[in-house]
């Protein structure tokens, strides 16, 4: 298989320190002038070892260069005696007069436009290979998951290695991470990390999280379904497992808002065996556990407890549906039965209560909203208390099976009420230990975080999906900065009866 490059994408200004340090992988400097300005090549390349792109988008090809024709086509022309490739747009740079002032072999035609078929796609580049160029790039905006397959199935019937085709936004970053598969030789992320939650990718994860540049065989297709889902260190523990397996396996990110309509063009349509690559696993998480859990063809009896999946298994034609969420306490399961309460009444903490209530603990659901609550405790016959009612004395475990602590600096709970030999399992996680799990420690307590319920749940799910167990070096290291140190696992915490200084973070 050819070689794939990967470009990086400047959008903001950066020193010399940290261009230097761009991976060595990256191919490709992108230089965004329609938001930084010029940069002068000369100084580009004192500090870059690679080739340089050169862009100034206008509005209507979704940048930010607003000013007029002549001044922007005179930048372009100035830039091409400096740059290795210059980005043309096929909508209002085709015109002879303007080509013939920039040499082909330094052209990178692109094409912006909604999303539609092949045929309006193949309608395009018909057009836009007229003009000759390095790379003609067709990029159309995803609104759904499924807008993502016409261009991957363009670049399937094509077979050109000088055209790059995907969907971009959320729903279409999927198909960015596929198109290498079927011939795309450019591969586009941005430099700034802090666009993660965006759905556009950035370097490190590219070569983090994907493997890239380097292109693996794939032959299956598992993913994650939610709608925020672009922060969660999965693709990382899954695609890593693939390549130390040497497994032909690809786990993508599927931004999806609507559960039925993702069901029906991305999985019953069955595009992925015309692609040859058919979905074999899917993980589900918030909001789609109980959607998911009502279109298998088969739920396992902790699924049908709780009315909720977040594992789906194709098996024989039959997709099959599990649940990993009870192994979040499988770390403390000895220790059971216990007085626990459960916070958070969704998919996870339904799974959660049910695990518990199979260990004989009397178990307390608490939520925010009522109309979950009461129907999570009807549903598992289990006590509920509205969460402002809650107070966590009186219980030997305490488990947070909400998003709260993730991305702020707020609690689950009133967290004065929490007494010292409470163990708190908190499932959410993030770039830093929960404002929950920080507390609990520092006051002597006992907790076990996010990621080793994380690490504990992605073990299983890549068993159940694939049948094989993910490679034990698959670790903490895997997902947090090198420069953390080392935490004592779930275990080492309960036997040692509280928290020690090597559970100390330095995120």
């Amino acid at each position: 298989m050819a070689a794939l490059e990967l470009v990086a994408a400047v959008t903001k200004p950066h020193c010399a320190a940290e261009i230097q340090k761009i991976s060595r992988a990256v191919t490709w400097l992108q230089i965004r002038s329609d938001l930084i300005g010029d940069i002068p090549a000369a100084w580009l390349r004192a500090h870059f070892p690679g080739k340089l792109l050169y862009t100034l988008r206008t509005f209507q090809a979704g940048g930010k260069f607003d000013r007029s024709v002549e001044e922007r086509r005179s930048r372009l022309i100035a830039a091409a005696r400096e740059y290795d490739l210059i980005e043309l747009e096929f909508d209002s740079d085709m015109r002879d007069d303007f080509l013939s002032a920039i040499p082909a072999g330094k052209r990178m035609i692109v094409w912006h436009g909604a999303a539609c078929d092949t045929t309006k796609l193949q309608f395009y580049f018909q057009q836009m290979i007229a003009a000759s160029a390095s790379y003609y790039c067709l990029i159309s905006s995803a609104s759904r998951s499924s807008d993502g397959l016409q261009p991957i199935l363009f670049l399937k019937d094509l077979r050109r290695r000088d055209v790059v085709a995907f969907c971009d936004g959320p729903a279409g970053l999927w198909s960015r991470l596929l198109s290498p598969q079927f011939g795309s030789p450019l591969l586009f992320g941005q430099l700034d990390t802090s666009l993660r939650q965006s759905g556009e990718p950035n370097i490190e994860q590219l070569i983090t999280d994907y493997g890239f540049p380097a292109i693996h065989p794939v032959q299956e297709i598992y993913g994650m379904v939610g709608n925020r889902i672009f922060q969660s260190p999965s693709p990382r523990l899954h695609n890593g497992a693939f390549r130390l397996l040497k497994h032909p396996g690809l786990f993508l990110p599927f931004h999806v808002e609507d559960f039925a309509d993702f069901w029906q063009g991305m999985v019953e349509s069955r595009r992925f065996e015309q692609l040859g690559t058919p979905i074999q696993g899917l993980v589900i998480v918030s909001p789609h556990k109980n959607a998911a859990a009502a279109v298998a063809d088969e739920n396992d009896l902790m699924v049908r407890k709780a009315e909720a999946s977040n594992v789906f298994v194709h098996r024989e034609r039959r997709w099959y549906a599990e649940t990993t969420d009870p192994e979040s306490i499988s770390a403390i399961r000895h220790a059971c039965p216990l007085n626990a309460a459960v916070i958070g009444c969704g998919g996870a903490g339904r799974a959660v209560a049910a695990a518990l209530q199979q260990t004989g603990s009397k178990v307390t659901l608490v939520n925010r909203g009522l109309r979950r609550g009461e129907y999570a405790g009807n549903l598992l016959g289990l006590p509920f208390i509205p969460l402002p009612e809650f107070r966590a004395h009186g219980f030997d475990l305490i488990v947070n099976a909400t998003p709260v602590g993730k991305e702020n600096d707020e609690f689950p709970f009133v967290i004065d009420t929490l007494a010292n030999g409470t163990l708190v399992v908190d499932l959410a996680y993030g770039a830093r230990p929960t404002p929950l799990v920080s507390a609990v420690l520092a006051r002597g307590g006992k907790a076990v975080d996010g990621y080793d319920v994380l690490l504990t749940q992605v073990r299983k799910q890549f068993q159940i999906m694939t049948g094989l167990e993910m490679p034990a070096v698959i670790s903490r290291e895997t997902v947090l900065p090198t420069s953390a140190t080392s935490f004592v696992s779930p275990e080492t915490v309960l036997a040692t009866g509280g928290a020690t200084e090597a559970c100390e973070y330095s995120f």
